[in-house]
């Protein structure tokens, strides 16, 4: 099983992920430069963290213009699995492969800490190794990461289900105390209504064992791995 992880100017995270997908028996992760024209031969992409574009104009604002951009829409759209994480929200946000903006936290501060997210759909693409209301621990840096959209985007987003992860306390609960960013609703990571498509700010690639701090970072990158191979076995 192969995954593409997109580089771009600026991108600081894809080691990261590299090296925690490539940590998983049984998948081979590889980098694929920006001015590429093609993600053909991959099973999932990966448009990881970091300051694409030095962050001008806005986070990915510039990156969605990349050449490789329109094979990963195309590819979206045939459905296969993209994860952005971080910038790679950003950019799939500024693409339009997922709704809403990420804009400046409600600080006006980068903040960088360990959070605890809950899951809202356990049966997602990306969550379905997961129990309803699972906590899982991730780190988050990033100074743009406060989820904004407008009242009807917000409530469709409830309505279909694409709400994958929330802020919350240690305990659960989500409410304005686990807010680090001020997302509305404590939204950390959406989907687009497919469900192929999946952008959070939290990292899972930072999360990949517990001398990190937290391992729950490979639940999600093996949520993937098991939505592929159904997707093959009902596929045969």
């Amino acid at each position: 099983m192969k995954f593409a992880i997109i580089q771009f100017p600026g991108s600081n995270c894809d080691q990261d992920c590299l090296a925690a997908l490539n940590g998983i028996s049984g998948l081979q992760a590889e980098y694929v430069w920006h001015k590429k024209t093609s993600v053909d031969g991959f099973d999932a992409i990966v448009l990881p963290g970091g300051f694409s574009y030095g962050d001008y104009l806005r986070c990915g604002a510039i990156a969605r213009f990349s050449p490789i951009m329109p094979s990963v829409v195309e590819e979206a759209r045939q459905g296969t699995l993209v994860i952005g994480i971080c910038n790679g929200f950003q950019i799939l946000c500024e693409i339009g492969l997922l709704p809403g903006a990420l804009v400046r936290n409600r600080s006006l501060h980068f903040v960088c800490e360990m959070v605890t997210t809950r899951v809202e759909v356990a049966d997602s693409a990306f969550t379905h190794g997961c129990v309803q209301g699972a906590l899982l621990r991730l780190p988050l840096a990033h100074g743009e990461g406060c989820f904004f959209a407008d009242d009807a985007t917000l409530r469709e987003l409830n309505e279909r289900r694409q709400i994958i992860l929330r802020y919350a306390t240690a305990d659960g609960r989500v409410d304005a105390s686990a807010n680090p960013n001020g997302s509305l609703e404590n939204v950390a990571g959406i989907c687009n209504r497919e469900g192929n498509v999946f952008g959070l700010m939290p990292h899972p690639d930072r999360a990949r064992e517990m001398r990190l701090g937290s391992a729950d970072g490979l639940r999600i990158f093996e949520s993937m791995i098991k939505s592929i191979e159904s997707s093959r076995a009902q596929a045969a």
